[in-house]
């Protein structure tokens, strides 16, 4: 490929502490609102990271208490702080949170990986520095996921025997930096019948994209993540669509964000479509339409 250099987009970030006063981050997109913690109603049986359910508008919120669901010590002040509300992979629900600090305007090249050795433990996507401070990136998939995994939905095998043939010959690769979002992927995929390739990240991508070309396991359909550490989704489609080897390949953005917000920015970078997290038979779906749509394009 004749560049891996990453392609840089604009990002905001909503930074937060908890007790400890280090800066933490989340992607402003993600969050709705900002609202003092109200009162909250404990629920017998709940998960042990949950503080209780909050009354918005008339509308229940479960509401985590973030400190203990990375492993942090609590807040000093349990009733105080303030609650982040966010709405990602079709939920929404509220954290708590120490305090909120400000939002800042970066890139999402200045959005390195976490560091070599955090493990699979690791609560962040990434890290970067805002005035020559480390802030870190918090993955909410993966906070979200630990308290209330997804229900097991039914197999997603209802697909005809020719679609269940395409998708057999179609060669995919699941870009995603959150493990989490990336293991429900191929677990999907596996329920189907189907191996694929994975990369962690944008730029691991590109090298499986070159190692694999020419071969007979080349790829032709990429799911990837939208929000990445250093290239995001956006620039990853626009840097593979400016690439004349990859130009061809069907490119579904696969995001935690609301697609009907980022679909019209995905369209202009050059991706085939646009799906939110996480619905097994909607991934499965979306994946038929690639498989056909890769054999038209080879006929």
């Amino acid at each position: 490929m004749a560049t891996q250099k990453a392609r840089a987009d604009s990002l905001s970030l909503l930074l937060f502490t908890l007790r400890s006063g280090k800066l933490m981050a989340i992607n402003l997109l993600k969050v709705s609102e900002i609202i003092p913690c109200p009162p909250l109603t404990k629920l017998p049986e709940s998960h042990p990271h949950v503080k209780g359910v909050a009354t918005l508008r008339g509308n229940s919120l479960s509401v985590i208490d973030l400190s203990r669901a990375i492993g942090e010590m609590p807040l000093a002040d349990p009733d105080g702080g303030c609650l982040i509300v966010t709405e990602i992979s079709r939920s929404r629900q509220g954290l708590h949170v120490q305090a909120v600090s400000r939002i800042v305007h970066c890139l999402s090249t200045d959005i390195k990986p976490p560091p070599y050795g955090s493990g699979n433990r690791s609560f962040i996507t990434g890290v970067t520095r805002v005035d020559n401070t480390l802030v870190q990136v918090l993955d909410i998939e993966k906070v979200i996921h630990g308290i209330a995994p997804p229900p097991h939905e039914p197999h997603p095998g209802e697909v005809s025997e020719e679609d269940a043939s395409l998708l057999a010959a179609a060669n995919i690769l699941v870009v995603d930096d959150s493990q989490v979002a990336l293991q429900q992927s191929v677990h999907t995929l596996r329920n189907l019948g189907i191996e694929c390739h994975t990369a962690r990240s944008a730029k691991d991508a590109i090298n499986v994209l070159l190692e694999l070309q020419g071969t007979d396991r080349e790829i032709n359909i990429i799911v990837s993540d939208i929000e990445m550490s250093e290239m995001d989704g956006f620039a990853f489609t626009r840097t593979l669509r400016e690439t004349p080897d990859f130009q061809h390949l069907y490119i579904l953005l696969h995001t935690s964000l609301d697609s009907a917000m980022s679909g019209d920015k995905a369209k202009l970078a050059g991706a085939n479509a646009i799906l939110t997290k996480f619905s097994s038979p909607e991934l499965t779906n979306c994946l038929v339409t690639a498989a056909r749509a890769v054999v038209f394009e080879e006929r």
